[in-house]
């Protein structure tokens, strides 16, 4: 009996002070506490590294850094995400918190936000600081202009001339028939000074359709109104072809060719006599002779059309991102000034 107390006295010692398999060492021989308390010691000191070196890794060794706490490496990256997709984040909740009022039933006016990506608010951007006020940018350049455009025009046409002179009793008189081209320009004023292009005039506008928006360009407008073209205004505005050397008809009076009369008139038809009534008499048709000027004035609208649509308007616009959609150029009734 004395023996079976001592055996569950000795297990029941075991379970107290042995823990997870370690024996007390009183319940131990000589040989064997020894090796327990050298145990103990190895583990104790293996325990001070290994709690030294997880204090380095954690930051709390000399010389080391803080480790960042993981939680605000999370809240850092959300608040940048949304910084950054904040338009997007924008426009889901006010379209969220609109349908939850919508189905509550109350009426609320909540701003409008459209949905946008990251690059795409990058794009708007850029067109937008390209989206100024293009009208003064495209007026400056047509002020830039200092050619007029020229409409030309050929026409044929013949004309006489005749000298005449009496010698004594007996009349003397010769004339001749020339064939020649001319050539005339009417002109159109592209720039008429400033006064011309002032806001209350109504000479000019520039109408914006459509913004750049998303790799799209813009559209504009433009309305311009000009000075009718000019017909020539002297007689140095034609020019005449070389006119032939010889005449296309003779007429002369019963005395020619007698010696008297041809030596006294045949000298009078130099070409530059003949050049010049030439001119005087082109001069006149091109400002007269409907045939002429139609069509003068017609080619000159149209050189001026195509040169400020495709010389200055054009270019300007595209600068900004914009197409031209729609030109017209209308003529002013009178000449300015």
């Amino acid at each position: 009996m004395s023996h079976m107390i001592k055996l569950l006295l000795f297990l029941l010692g075991t379970v107290t002070y042995g823990g997870s398999g370690q024996r007390h060492p009183a319940a131990l021989g000589p040989a064997a506490r020894t090796r327990a308390a050298g145990d103990q010691d190895t583990a104790g000191a293996a325990d001070g590294e290994d709690a030294a070196g997880a204090a380095d890794r954690d930051g709390g060794g000399p010389g080391r850094r803080r480790r960042i706490p993981r939680w605000l490496k999370v809240t850092c990256a959300v608040a940048v995400a949304a910084w950054v997709f904040r338009r997007a984040v924008a426009a889901l909740t006010v379209a969220a918190l609109s349908t939850v009022l919508h189905v509550v039933g109350i009426s609320a006016h909540l701003p409008k936000i459209s949905f946008a990506w990251p690059w795409q608010t990058a794009a708007a951007g850029t067109a937008t600081t390209t989206n100024t006020d293009i009208g003064p940018w495209v007026l400056q350049k047509i002020e830039g202009i200092s050619k007029p455009a020229l409409g030309q025009a050929n026409f044929n046409f013949l004309f006489t001339h005749k000298v005449s002179k009496d010698i004594g009793p007996l009349p003397c008189w010769y004339s001749s028939t020339f064939y020649a081209v001319g050539h005339a320009s009417a002109t159109v004023n592209l720039n008429p000074g400033p006064a011309w292009w002032a806001p209350g005039t109504g000479h000019y506008r520039l109408q914006v359709l459509r913004r750049p928006q998303a790799g799209r360009p813009g559209q504009v407008a433009v309305t311009m109104v000009l000075p009718r073209p000019q017909l020539p205004q002297t007689v140095h505005d034609v020019t005449i072809d070389t006119l032939p050397s010889r005449p296309v008809s003779v007429q002369h009076s019963w005395t020619y060719p007698g010696i008297a009369c041809g030596m006294v008139l045949r000298p009078q038809f130099p070409q530059s006599v003949l050049y010049a009534q030439a001119q005087r008499i082109a001069f006149y048709r091109a400002d007269h002779a409907a045939a002429i000027t139609r069509p003068l004035i017609s080619t000159a609208q149209a050189q001026a059309a195509r040169t400020i649509r495709d010389s200055f308007i054009q270019p300007a616009v595209n600068a900004f991102g914009y197409t031209l959609d729609k030109f017209t150029l209308t003529w002013a009734a009178s000449q300015p000034g």
